[in-house]
Formats: C-alpha cells, sequence, structure tokens
C-alpha cells in the first residue's frame, strides 16, 4: 500500500469513478468530496448517537420489550446521514455508484466480489477474536462470565421473537450498506483527501467507527476500531466498498441469529 498518493482527475470530469477511499486531486488541490463543515457534522451525529446510545438503549426499548422501535430508531438515522451525504456530495459531482465504486459489470465480478467477502470475513474474525483475548474481553475458559458480559452489552439490542429475528435481519443488510457508505466511502474518501494520504482515511475513518459504538464499552470500540481500519484497507485494495458490505452484513446478521438462538436455548 502506497503512503504517497496519486494524483487523479477530478471526479467530476472523469469518465470513470476515483477510487473509493482515495484523493482525487487536480491543479493540486484536495479530493474533498463535501465541505469540511459537513465532515464535522456527520462526526457530531455519529459520536452524539453513539455516546446517547451508550448511556440511553435501555431506555428506548417499548413497553413489553419489542425490539422493533429499537431497530427502526437505528434504521432511519443511518437513513438520515446516508441523505445528508448523497445531498453534499452530489454538489461537488460525485454520485453514490461512484462513492460504492462502480457496479459489476459480469456476473464473474460479483462472484468474485463474494469470495472476496467470503475470505476476509473469516481472516477478519481470526485476528478479532486474537485482539479479544488481548484486551481481555474475550474469555474462552469463562463461558459463564463471557455470556454474562454479553447480556449486559448487547441485551438491549438481542431478538426475542421471530418477528424480532427478521427485523434484525433486514436492519443488518442495510447497516452492512449504510455504515459502509458512511464510514469507507464518505469518511474515509474526506479523511484521505484532507490528509493527502490512503492511510490518513483508513485510520481516522476506523478511530470514528469505534467511537461509533460507544454502547459496547471502551475496549470493544478499540476492537471495533480495529475491525474499521480492516474494511478500509480492504477497501483501498478492491477499490470498491461491494466485498465490505457483504462481509459486513453478514457479520451483523450472524451475531443476530447466534445471539438469537442462545437466547431461545436459555443461555441469555
Amino acid at each position: 500500500m502506497e503512503n504517497e498518493p496519486h494524483p487523479l482527475p477530478q471526479i467530476a470530469a472523469s469518465p470513470n469513478p476515483a477510487p473509493v477511499g482515495d484523493t482525487a486531486s487536480g491543479a493540486g488541490k484536495p479530493g474533498l468530496i463535501a465541505p469540511w463543515w459537513h465532515l464535522l457534522l456527520i462526526i457530531a451525529l455519529v459520536l452524539f448517537n453513539s455516546f446517547a446510545g451508550a448511556f440511553g438503549k435501555k431506555n428506548v426499548i417499548a413497553p413489553g420489550g419489542s425490539k422493533l422501535f429499537l431497530y427502526g430508531g437505528t434504521f432511519f438515522f443511518e437513513l438520515i446521514l446516508i441523505l445528508l451525504i448523497w445531498f453534499a456530495i452530489r454538489h461537488r459531482g460525485v454520485t453514490m455508484r461512484e462513492l460504492i465504486g462502480g457496479r459489476w459489470d459480469s456476473f464473474e465480478s460479483f462472484l468474485l466480489d463474494v469470495a472476496i467477502a467470503a475470505i476476509f470475513f473469516v481472516a477478519a474474525q481470526a485476528i478479532l477474536v486474537g485482539l479479544r483475548m488481548a484486551l481481555g474481553v474475550l474469555d474462552l475458559h469463562n463461558t459463564s462470565q463471557q455470556i454474562a458480559q454479553i447480556k449486559k452489552t448487547l441485551g438491549p439490542l438481542i431478538p426475542k421473537t421471530g418477528i424480532e429475528v427478521t427485523a434484525f435481519i433486514v436492519l443488518s443488510v442495510f447497516a452492512g450498506l449504510f455504515e459502509e457508505i458512511i464510514f469507507r466511502g464518505y469518511l474515509q474518501r474526506q479523511f484521505a483527501a484532507m490528509g493527502k494520504n490512503a492511510w490518513a482515511g483508513i485510520i481516522g475513518s476506523a478511530v470514528i467507527f469505534g467511537l461509533g459504538h460507544g454502547y459496547q464499552g471502551n475496549r470493544m470500540m478499540i476492537v471495533i476500531a480495529v475491525y474499521g481500519a480492516l474494511f478500509g484497507i480492504l477497501v483501498h485494495m478492491r477499490k470498491s466498498l461491494r466485498p465490505g458490505m457483504m462481509a459486513h452484513a453478514f457479520q451483523d446478521a450472524f451475531s443476530g441469529i447466534a445471539l438469537f438462538f442462545f437466547s431461545k436455548s436459555g443461555m441469555m
């Protein structure tokens, strides 16, 4: 991976989208895809939602214990961020398709992204398991304590009924799409342009991604930041958000389904 940005033509004037996560510069100017104040606004909204959620997740569960209100609130919050990003980038001549990295031009390219997503998912989980053990947030020798920690951290999010788990899977698919656009499409592109370096984009977006999950606790935010950096590297190498979207959606959906069955078995 290069440490120096490559000069590219302006996105609006190019027939092909500029690489996702890189800078696009013309006449020596950074390729910001939205004003700096817009970047600060998106970061502020992400952090506000994160730390408000860290202190108030249990309070947004509707009477009777339904999680649908919480899931719906998460969906609409991320949708608002997507609309804010879309509104800003369109004034710089950037489309959502360009932000994502174009589209599949053949069935083979789709299958390649599926394979990349699968390999990435397995490799990333291996890295994260080791990191979680090193930070003391995963203890494979004390399952009862581990289950208690999961209940404490994720209890308000765990689906309990068939309707809730279905809603959780739908939310996971949209979260995979939305969060990759927000963090690896928009934020990584902005940070890379401001720092004139691909690593500035990867690290900057990863830090905000970790801070955006305040409800999971301080040490897990470090784990999630590393996860975000891995996604950022994948985007930089593939020049597309698509494999990351697949892996992200699968990760969230798989976690929700697993927690649902653990809850049904009485373990949660």
